[in-house]
């Protein structure tokens, strides 16, 4: 059962993203359908019309392997080599400072948010 549960919530995750692809289709929107299905379930728990703790632990799931992910587009850096060549170098530290930056702005972010959500929960 503990392996059960998470696996039957991505059910809907899947269909809300399914849902995102066919409004993309049927509207012809500029946003790709998997946004749109994103923005569908946010809206949902945020209107607590679908409740988190029917999702819960498959998105956790998913978390688990995000990293997984961003394999294909590191590897897909390599194909480039040409690129790096002379001011390879400043390219290198843009990077790094930018992908610093952003995990900086994240961890920030959810620290806060995690704050104004469990001040809420006080109340």
């Amino acid at each position: 059962m503990k392996y059960i549960i998470p696996l039957l919530q991505l059910i809907p995750i899947y269909a809300f993203y399914l849902a995102g692809e066919w409004l993309q289709l049927f509207f012809d929107l500029p946003l790709p359908g998997s946004i749109i299905g994103f923005l569908l379930l946010f809206v949902a728990l945020l209107l607590k019309i679908y409740p988190l703790q029917w999702i819960e632990s498959g998105s956790r799931l998913i978390l688990a392997f995000l990293p997984l992910f961003f394999i294909p587009a590191t590897v897909g850096v390599m194909d480039y080599g040409e690129l790096f060549a002379g001011k390879g170098m400043w390219l290198i530290v843009i990077v790094i400072v930018s992908t610093l930056l952003a995990m900086g702005a994240s961890g920030w972010t959810s620290q806060y948010i995690s704050r104004f959500t469990d001040k809420k929960e006080d109340h």
